[in-house]
């Protein structure tokens, strides 16, 4: 190997990893902590469900 050359920086935290694993948990956790939360602001502002707040009952 050139030692001329850097090597990119590589941090394992940004790497996708599938499956059960903690990070995927954790995204997981979130994304269901915004629909929620969505869901919750949307009755309150509408005044109904999500399901007739989107026409489905």
């Amino acid at each position: 190997m050139n030692q001329d050359v850097q090597q990119p920086y590589y941090y394992p935290g940004t790497h996708w990893r599938f499956g059960f694993v903690p990070s995927a948990e954790i995204w997981n956790g979130r994304l269901a902590m915004v629909g929620f939360l969505s869901a919750i602001l949307i009755e309150i502002f509408s005044g109904q469900g999500v399901l007739h707040f989107w026409g489905i009952m």
